[in-house]
């Protein structure tokens, strides 16, 4: 058996093996996935630890934990050895940035140059994960049921998507203001966002639905990213009712120097962020939905990021395996894992391996955001929900065992099992 994602490790325990426990070989015989996967976490976190502050020994002492966790890991092997190998690789690709970077800008360089296309591979992976997991499924069912309460009674209704360029996100919420039984309102949808083919594909395929529909519609493409976006950009009119959705993005706003006053100020908002946040509500929007992972990896310390990274993912590939299996699977199904996977992988690399500016994958947990958004003058909104019964009804309609909506009065939560992976949240100015 898998060690439990939930079962958090003695991190004390962990980081303070005697040296024999980590720097003797590594045996790859007769270990039971139960000792590999405790092996494996033991591994990670003495390597994290050395990471942290690599001089000379400690640069030999993670060197040698990775050896050992490369015998042990594969991409290709269970989850725990799966998810080690994506930490394995973040943790190598953290000492060659510190210790040695201008060795790290010429590979990646040459890796750059050999897969120029890497925000469509990973546009390409987003689309598999809305498909194939409930979890954004939900998220957008919970945003689409709240935002026709919110607008039911507006004729002219302006929506900003700030970053996921999601139809599946999109086209129920046409069809759903189509069938508003007052008739359906003027829509206009402001779609933000840096890739250019995402814009095309969506303006296409919803222009087209909106004409099925008999829906008034208007889109409007704007190719910047998030940070980069004024109201002068937005074209608001005056009688328009103004809602912004923010799909795992705004935490990439948290982006910092990290300068002494974020290491010792675990509240700090963030410069970007704050500015942006004010933006949003000088248009005095009826509603911003939030959809963010519920996670606690914006530490300025390695070791703490990472722990809870590892109980995060963990969950995740857990989940992973749940839906495309762990054995026994079929070619399209293994290239479908892989490809979620490796998206993934690319956002424990930029959590682990990056700080300052280029470290963007800054996940915070709702207790935080609320703080936040409560700073910049907004008020929470109740989320749409009748009952418990109503949330799995939602879940039960997915068919498949392990997931849970948890809610209150400010949020909800999409867990895996008894571990919460991302917050849904309603916010008005």
């Amino acid at each position: 058996m898998i060690p439990s994602p939930l079962q958090k490790p003695d991190v004390t325990l962990s980081l303070t093996l005697s040296p024999s426990s980590v720097s003797g070989p590594a045996s790859t015989t007769r270990e039971t996935p139960e000792g590999r996967g405790i092996r494996l976490i033991e591994l990670l976190l003495k390597c994290a630890n050395h990471a942290s502050t690599p001089g000379a020994n400690d640069l030999d002492r993670a060197d040698a934990c990775l050896s050992q966790i490369s015998a042990l890991a594969s991409v290709s092997g269970d989850s725990m050895q799966r998810l080690a190998a994506h930490f394995a690789s973040a943790l190598a690709t953290r000492l060659l940035i510190r210790r040695w970077p201008g060795i790290y800008r010429a590979v990646n360089h040459t890796r750059r140059c050999r897969f120029p296309v890497v925000d469509d591979i990973d546009s390409a992976a987003r689309a598999l994960f809305s498909q194939a997991f409930p979890y954004l499924s939900f998220a957008y069912a919970i945003i689409a049921r709240t935002l026709l309460q919110v607008m039911t009674h507006e004729r002219v209704v302006h929506l900003v998507d700030l970053g996921s360029g999601d139809p599946k996100l999109w086209v129920p919420l046409l069809r759903s203001f189509a069938r508003l039984s007052n008739g359906p309102p003027h829509l206009k949808v402001t779609c933000v966002s840096s890739n250019r083919t995402v814009l095309e594909k969506l303006g296409h395929r919803l222009v087209k639905e909106a004409e099925v529909l008999d829906l008034p519609f208007q889109f409007i493409p704007l190719n910047v990213a998030a940070q980069d976006l004024t109201p002068g950009l937005l074209q608001i009119r005056t009688g328009e009712a103004l809602a912004f959705i923010s799909i795992l993005n705004l935490h990439a706003l948290l982006a910092d120097d990290d300068d002494d006053h974020h290491r010792f100020n675990a509240s700090y908002d963030g410069k970007r962020l704050n500015t942006f946040l004010l933006m949003i509500r000088s248009m005095s929007p009826k509603a911003l939905f939030v959809v963010e992972q519920e996670a606690d990896h914006n530490s300025s310390r390695l070791v703490d990021r990472f722990v809870d990274g590892l109980h995060y993912y963990s969950a995740v590939f857990d989940s992973i395996d749940a839906t495309f299996g762990s054995t026994g699977i079929t070619s399209e199904q293994a290239e479908g894992r892989i490809m979620v996977e490796e998206m993934f992988g690319r956002e424990i690399e930029n959590m682990v391996a990056y700080e300052g500016l280029d470290r963007v994958e800054r996940h915070e947990r709702f207790s935080r955001w609320a703080l936040r958004m409560t700073r910049a003058g907004f008020r929470s909104v109740r989320m749409w929900y009748n009952s418990d019964e109503d949330a799995k009804q939602m879940v039960g309609a997915f068919g498949k065992e392990g997931y849970k909506i948890v809610s209150d009065r400010t949020s909800m939560m999409i867990c895996w099992h008894d571990r919460p992976l991302y917050a849904v949240t309603t916010w008005t100015s």
